[in-house]
């Protein structure tokens, strides 16, 4: 009898639609994908967030000077999912590369990172990705009060949600179009 609930079982889960699980036939092929994500992450609360783990090597970004927005990455993505780590081991990264983007994303180790995980996917050198990473920052337009702080700013909870509707970019392959900008 439990051999026969079992084989039930068994049929049953074989037999169940995987569309949840199911993965991109492209997947972790090297330029094949459909759009970006340029990910942007708010500096005051991701230190806020290492101060509460007692994070000793926050990097840079957590130092002296306030940041705004930090680029955390460029994504490739399918329409459903994503790749990662299209190519391992990664092609190493030229000291001149990650010394050209310090500017945007703050910390050796995360541009690594964000080169190892996700721009071996792109299908790009390691100079042509981090130049479309640089391009599609460019094109995000920031409420100035967000550019060049000064001091450390907070955003009370009804001002994020009048920043959650304004427009930015997403580009998707070769054309830029209009995205909602997620709350900060």
């Amino acid at each position: 009898m439990t051999r026969v609930m079992l084989r039930l079982a068994l049929l049953a889960l074989l037999l169940t639609p995987r569309a949840a699980t199911a993965q991109d036939p492209r997947q972790n092929t090297p330029g094949q994908f459909d759009f970006y994500v340029l990910s942007l992450s708010w500096s005051p609360s991701f230190c806020a967030g290492a101060a509460e783990r007692g994070a000793r090597n926050a990097n840079v970004q957590c130092g002296p000077r306030p940041y705004s927005f930090v680029v955390h990455g460029l994504w490739p993505q399918y329409d459903n999912g994503f790749p990662e780590y299209c190519q391992i081991p990664a092609p190493r990264l030229d000291r001149g590369v990650v010394s050209s983007m310090l500017d945007l994303m703050l910390a050796p180790r995360l541009i690594f990172n964000e080169w190892d995980r996700h721009g071996t996917c792109s299908g790009q050198s390691p100079r042509a990705y981090f130049e479309t990473v640089r391009k599609a920052r460019a094109a995000v337009k920031i409420p100035p009060e967000f550019t060049d702080l000064k001091e450390p700013l907070s955003v009370p909870r009804r001002q994020s949600k009048r920043l959650s509707s304004r427009p930015i970019l997403d580009y998707r392959r070769t054309r830029w179009r209009s995205a909602a900008m997620p709350s900060v």
